[in-house]
């Protein structure tokens, strides 16, 4: 039985299918890119996107979550919210079943308490976008780099004090016309969102946190965060595809 997931979030839609429990494939498309695609006569028809009739997964049994999944509208597809679906993904991944699951996506911050394999409780923080994706993104353009090269540094951080991404920008281009280093300037961008996370991620204190979304790919904000809260990070080898894996899960449940 094939089985897709769809995770349709604010910067990008992903994508998961299965054949039984095997992930066949994984797939990322621009939010825009996809709407202009799929978008047909007032619904989003996904047998639009090649990559599905590449794998034969045209019309197959669909579940979606994310940001804009009362929007989406995809026909046959069953909608779960996104605290299910990334527990469900998280659970597979790893194979853990008792831990704190930190979702560190484009714009919000999911902490899920998981244990004996099911959600237990959960906090969000989807009001400002400082601790996210997005500010860490916005710093790396300003800077002229890749997140990826960004997210490598870790020495001697630049205190920045600004608790709001966009103030956050003016205080970085404000720090290099005072002629501090970029590399101490990333490692103060990852420093401050690590600090913004330990809050939260408190609330559930857990010997293990599962890391996924986009953040999971920055080293610095890892190497901060794991240090300040004392407890092993796991990272699944698909992390920005978690919430994605999830709904192909629950929708061999639904469709059964």
């Amino acid at each position: 039985m094939k089985t897709l997931g769809i995770d349709v979030g604010s910067r990008y839609v992903k994508l998961a299918g299965f054949d039984g429990d095997e992930l066949l494939f994984t797939d990322k498309l621009d939010s825009i890119a996809f709407y202009t695609l799929c978008r047909h006569a007032g619904k989003v028809d996904i047998s639009r996107l090649p990559v599905l009739s590449e794998k034969g997964f045209v019309r197959e049994r669909v579940a979606s979550t994310g940001y804009g999944r009362y929007n989406v509208k995809i026909e046959g597809s069953a909608v779960i919210s996104e605290i299910k679906a990334h527990a469900l993904g998280a659970v597979r991944q790893t194979g853990l079943s008792d831990f704190t699951l930190l979702d560190l996506g484009g714009q919000d911050t999911k902490v899920v308490r998981i244990r004996n394999g099911e959600v237990d409780d959960f906090v969000m923080n989807d009001k400002c976008a400082a601790g996210s994706g997005r500010y860490l993104e916005n710093i790396a353009t300003i800077l002229g780099i890749t997140p990826e090269e960004l997210g490598r540094h870790t020495a001697k951080p630049l205190q920045l004090s600004a608790t709001c991404a966009i103030f956050g920008e003016s205080e970085v281009i404000g720090a290099v016309a005072e002629g501090a280093e970029i590399v101490h300037i990333c490692a103060g961008a990852n420093l401050s969102v690590a600090q913004r996370l330990v809050p939260l991620a408190r609330r559930y204190a857990s010997e293990k946190y599962v890391v996924t979304g986009g953040v999971a790919y920055n080293g610095g904000v890892l190497k901060f965060l794991g240090e300040k809260l004392g407890a092993e990070l796991v990272v699944p080898r698909y992390p920005i595809f978690n919430g994605a894996i999830g709904c192909a899960l629950e929708a061999a449940v639904v469709h059964a």
